[in-house]
């Protein structure tokens, strides 16, 4: 019975997430959902610590969170992430270089922050 419960929370926050991307798309002017997953997945973050805190959230909960997030996220994220790319290429050059430019920058810091990690991960406590 609590998996249902979790599952519950997990459909509360997408709705809730979704409905304020719609809100936020309506006050941009943009007729689209602007971070709607987000700001479920954000929601979701935030009941999670809540319930926790409280003590409210079972292992049984916890494990119907578990199972549809590890399902829903990449679903989700995988279609945002497509309708996104066909939205900047109908936009126009700026929308592709708003896109292509922030992920170069991106790929380009991991053997910065990876050898940040590294250096970190090799420091030994001084007794």
């Amino acid at each position: 019975m609590m998996i249902v419960y979790g599952v519950a929370l997990l459909a509360v926050c997408y709705l809730l997430g979704q409905s304020v991307g719609e809100l936020l798309g309506q006050w941009l002017g943009i007729h689209a959902n602007v971070g709607g997953v987000g700001f479920a997945m954000t929601l979701l973050i935030l009941a999670n610590q809540w319930l926790h805190k409280r003590r409210w959230l079972t292992s049984e909960m916890e494990q119907g969170i578990l199972f549809w997030s590890n399902l829903y996220i990449p679903v989700i994220v995988a279609m945002s992430a497509t309708q996104n790319v066909s939205a900047a290429l109908t936009g126009g050059v700026l929308a592709v270089l708003a896109g292509v430019i922030p992920t170069a920058l991106a790929i380009s810091a991991l053997p910065l922050l990876a050898k940040m990690a590294r250096s970190t991960v090799n420091k030994t406590p001084e007794a």
